[in-house]
């Protein structure tokens, strides 16, 4: 095997570009596609963007591509590929499958074909009469055909990277974990200024902030399945955490604070911030939005408020943001960032966003509305 595989890390609908600026963080050239952020690396860089990447989904392995017409060229190039090089003498491999325009249409079809030739080829790589034992570690393999080309993967993450561990409560409507993430990372907030949230939820938003604010990997507390794999080296994995925990910021001051109108999401935000290991780094404090008090400059907002599509619940939430917009213009320093499925918005808030972007949460269309403030000098 060559000494760089092919990756992708499979990023939500609209959050593609932000997936690519992480993993050129970690130093890989990338390539964006629909929902994928497509490159090539060393084995190493396995568990180094399952630990330090905040806003993909999952990062999976590819084992090749081909064109596919036919059952028998799903067969035969499936067979073709290397997967020895990849599923232990022992490995579980089960096969998960998705099929989009292409002539091979029946999933269940070909996900029985592709676990068919994968045994056969491990098999005969390993020189085994009967089944397959599956009974080591977890190697998750996915067909996937788009227009008649099939698309081998295995996923390396095992749960989804959206689960950090921390969370051990949640409201009616959570926001994903990479969903806050990127919803930070498209601010320019850093840690030196003041950030708040003051429809917390949860705490999602404000606990990623403050990982990213120190700089802590996001998956520093979790684990994932292809630390299992005889493929990466354990070397590779402890190496990957001692980077980890060596660029950490555990001394970086913040000032986050968030609030709620529902004393029982405040207990729950703290609950998870103190799982998350942040300990008293937020400050939680139960409000409503009308009381909201602003004490510094050039400070930042970043929320995700009630979207009211309940049956109801609209004339609430136009109080609510009229509410928000009344208290934020008299702070014009401040910059504000808010996602809703409100397309009313910027009316009941009294002012139009500087810039919006279109995003999905979940499979719920949003704006991200964004409020540039005006910087006041700050005095040294």
């Amino acid at each position: 095997m060559s000494k760089h595989i092919k990756l992708i890390a499979t990023a939500a609908m609209g959050l593609e570009s932000v997936v690519a600026d992480e993993v050129r963080g970690l130093g890989y050239e990338v390539q964006v596609d629909n929902g994928k952020v497509i490159f090539e690396a060393p084995i190493s860089a396995i568990p180094r963007c399952n630990l330090w990447l905040r806003t993909a989904d999952r990062v999976k392995l590819v084992v090749g591509e081909f064109k596919a017409t036919t059952f028998d060229e799903l067969f035969e190039g499936t067979k073709a590929l290397p997967w020895e090089d990849f599923i232990s003498e022992d490995g579980q491999f089960p096969v998960s499958g998705k099929s989009v325009k292409s002539t091979l249409y029946s999933v269940p079809d070909c996900q029985k074909i592709v676990k068919k030739s994968i045994a056969e080829r491990l098999k005969r790589k390993y020189g085994m009469i009967s089944n397959m034992p599956e009974t080591g570690a977890m190697y998750k393999v996915e067909i996937s055909l788009l227009k008649d080309i099939a698309l081998l993967t295995i996923d390396t993450s095992g749960v989804g990277l959206h689960k950090r561990g921390y969370r051990v409560g949640q409201g009616e409507a959570p926001l994903k974990e990479t969903m806050a993430a990127a919803l930070v990372l498209l601010t320019n907030w850093r840690p030196e200024y003041t950030l708040a949230d003051p429809f917390c939820g949860s705490g999602t938003i404000l606990i990623e902030a403050a990982l990213i604010g120190q700089n802590i990997a996001p998956g520093f507390n979790r684990e994932f399945a292809s630390e299992e794999w005889q493929l990466i080296r354990p070397k590779l994995w402890d190496q990957a955490f001692q980077e980890a925990e060596d660029l950490a910021k555990y001394d970086q001051p913040l000032e986050i604070m968030g609030s709620d109108l529902d004393h029982k999401m405040i207990e729950i935000s703290k609950a998870n911030s103190l799982e998350a290991g942040l300990g008293d780094l937020i400050i939680w404090k139960q409000m409503q939005v009308s009381d909201l008090t602003i004490r510094r400059d050039n400070g930042y907002i970043i929320a995700n408020p009630p979207y009211g599509q309940r049956i109801g619940d609209e004339e609430s939430v136009q109080t609510i943001y009229q509410d928000f917009g009344n208290v934020m213009k008299n702070h014009p320093s401040w910059s504000v960032y808010v996602l809703t499925a409100f397309e009313a918005f910027e009316k009941y808030y009294g002012q139009s966003a500087t810039k919006k972007r279109k995003l999905f949460n979940g499979f719920i269309k949003t704006d991200y509305y964004q409020y540039f403030g005006k910087k006041i000098r700050e005095e040294s």
